[in-house]
């Protein structure tokens, strides 16, 4: 206390005002939930960082309270896989609002688990979503004022990996 006495002593009372802020406390809101379909995986095979893949996005749909339509027949998922079977996602894909407004997003995160794990949902098979991590963040984009409100915002978003899609629900960080 007396380093803070000292540090306080001689401030003008506009700074002692500003000390006194606390930093908001972030929470996370359900904002819609994708289902993203999957083509079969283009192999590029070992590069410098990992073993790299293009996973093509087909279609899906998005269901929420705040955005619902459909995920567009383009983008993809640009996969790293390491060799502990860890995965970076780094993703870029269009939606289609259910009133036509084009929203771009991209995504960037982290699948991982235990061995056996990642090797099963590399083999295409349905895993318990708790037995491993995937965890992404989100940027939207778009032109339409319908929804100028995504610019603006952050999306953390938590996710499931099935045979030929994945589940991934974003999450509004306010």
């Amino acid at each position: 206390m007396i380093y803070a006495t000292t540090l306080l002593k001689g401030m003008p009372p506009n700074c002692l005002a500003y000390l006194d802020m606390t930093i908001p406390i972030p929470h996370l809101r359900h904002s819609f939930t994708l289902t993203v379909k999957l083509s079969a995986p283009i192999e590029m095979g070992q590069a410098r960082a990992g073993h790299r893949r293009i996973i093509p996005i087909t279609g899906g749909e998005a269901l929420g309270p705040d955005i619902t339509g459909e995920i567009l027949n383009l983008g993809a998922d640009w996969q790293t896989v390491f060799r502990d079977g860890a995965a970076h996602l780094d993703t870029r894909y269009a939606l289609k609002t259910h009133d036509n407004a084009i929203i771009e997003i991209i995504n960037i995160g982290t699948r991982h688990g235990p061995a056996d794990v990642m090797a099963k949902l590399a083999n295409g098979e349905d895993v318990d979503p708790s037995s491993y991590y995937m965890r992404t963040t989100a940027r939207l984009e778009t032109g339409d004022a319908k929804y100028q409100w995504v610019n603006h915002m952050l999306f953390v978003c938590a996710g499931i990996r099935r045979a030929s899609a994945v589940e991934i629900a974003f999450y509004a960080v306010e």
